[in-house]
């Protein structure tokens, strides 16, 4: 049996995140308002992508590292790096480049290494009167796949011992002693 395409499928109740939004954060609901506004009338890719991604939920806003950041902005001199998310800091990285940075928000680390070296933390209403269009700017992304999302999931019980197997636990490490009986054994309860 078909899907019937005139009566619209079978995906009833269901409104695009696009047309709703879901965020209850005022600063979120205002940016997503303006950069609509932006997208519609200046006809800028920018500004519909900056629109679409702040509508996405925070796992599919991964944050960014001001390691990979600089990788990326290497050769880039005088552009804005543009991040629909959170600016990390990097210990491994010893010397910070001067960059322009604009992104949904920077920990306290980040935000004091790009400005000691002589760079700026933009935000996005900023960056609106700035580059309207997105000209001069790099629109960047954080890793999708990162190891906080093998954590993430509900846990496993008794009633349903193979529901959730691709979830793990955070263990303090991984050997004998550590999380190896109740749920791990079947002479223990149940065995995933």
């Amino acid at each position: 049996m078909g899907i019937d395409l005139k009566a619209g499928g079978r995906r009833c109740g269901h409104k695009s995140s696009t047309k709703v939004i879901k965020t209850q954060n005022p600063y979120t609901r205002l940016l997503i308002k303006l950069y609509k506004f932006l997208s519609r009338r200046t006809e800028s890719k920018f500004c519909a992508t900056v629109a679409k991604r702040l509508h996405m939920s925070k796992v599919n806003a991964p944050p960014i590292g001001l390691n990979r950041l600089a990788k990326y902005m290497t050769s880039k001199d005088g552009k804005i790096a543009v991040i629909v998310g959170k600016v990390t800091d990097d210990v491994r990285m010893l010397e910070c480049p001067k960059m322009s940075v604009c992104a949904l928000s920077f920990t306290e680390n980040a935000r004091k290494r790009i400005v000691a070296s002589g760079g700026e933390c933009l935000t996005f209403d900023q960056l609106a009167l700035r580059a309207p269009t997105g000209s001069n700017t790099v629109l960047l992304r954080g890793p999708a796949s990162r190891e906080a999302l093998s954590h993430f999931g509900k846990r496993t019980s008794v009633n349903n011992p193979h529901a959730y197997d691709g979830v793990k636990p955070y263990v303090r490490s991984k050997g004998r002693k550590f999380e190896k009986a109740r749920g791990r054994r079947s002479s223990r309860g149940f065995k995933v």
